[in-house]
């Protein structure tokens, strides 16, 4: 069956995991805009997420050794990847830095680049899951997946336009960035070290974690203040995380300031 013909069955089928029921043939739009703001609107009351600052990230890797160490030997952590000392390794990571130069000589920067998942409002990666393994919480906007329901097709990641999904050989389960939601949640912890792991590790605090749609909270002040944007707008994915731009330094370029939206390469 053709990839453009499959996925429409897959998103009926996602979610819930029901069995496919088709739709009333002359289905009110309203009424089907109405629903979907409505279930939105209770699903994002709270969004956690990352903010990201470009211009303090030095890219020296804590938050991705920090992620791995938790995600693998942490408090709900798994033994680590078999293998992981051999000749060539092989594992997953939720977490990376991408490195590159932007600009043009002589005015360039090197540009740190986290990328986790992104915790999309409209996340792809939950319809097309044909078991309802993937899923977005409604209580803070978190993406997971229930490893008892995944199968390891890997439909999530074909959906997924940011890489944000990884698969687990040794468990034949797809996995991902949760954001360390076994330890924000944990009250045993004190409530400083209730943030997600790479957050707590990041030596120039270029991470920020909080409730996005909070517009008190420092997150959203932060985005505010320093035009925080979303990764990839043009998918309509609405990214929860946010990215704030790197101070210009430098005569801007013709496609902007390098590191900002206007001049990202």
């Amino acid at each position: 069956m053709a990839l453009n013909s499959l996925l429409p069955w897959l998103r009926r089928e996602g979610g819930e995991g029901r069995p496919f029921t088709p739709a009333p043939a002359k289905a009110s739009p309203a009424r089907a805009v109405q629903a979907a703001q409505a279930a939105r609107s209770e699903t994002l009351a709270r969004q956690l997420a990352l903010v990201i600052d470009l211009d303090a990230c030095v890219g020296c890797h804590a938050c991705v050794v920090s992620c791995k160490q938790w995600n693998s030997s942490g408090r709900d952590g798994l033994p680590p990847d078999p293998g992981a000392f051999e000749d060539s390794p092989s594992g997953t990571f939720f977490n990376r830095v991408q490195t590159w130069e932007a600009g043009r000589y002589p005015q360039t920067q090197t540009v740190h680049l986290p990328k986790s998942c992104l915790h999309c409002q409209d996340p792809p990666c939950v319809p097309v899951c044909p078991t309802g393994a993937s899923y977005k919480r409604a209580e803070d906007g978190i993406v997971l997946v229930d490893a008892d329901k995944c199968m390891g097709c890997k439909y999530c990641s074909w959906a997924c336009p940011y890489g944000a999904r990884e698969y687990d050989e040794a468990r034949g389960v797809m996995t991902k960035c949760t954001l360390c939601v076994d330890r924000i949640h944990d009250a045993a912890l004190p409530a400083e070290d209730r943030q997600p792991a790479c957050v707590k590790a990041c030596p120039t605090g270029a991470r920020l974690f909080g409730d996005v749609n909070d517009p008190a909270s420092e997150v959203s002040q932060a985005i505010a203040e320093r035009g925080g944007y979303a990764l990839m707008p043009e998918w309509a994915t609405n990214p929860a995380n946010r990215y704030l731009p790197k101070r210009v330094r430098g005569a801007p370029d013709e496609g902007g300031p390098a590191g900002t939206p206007g001049g990202r390469p």
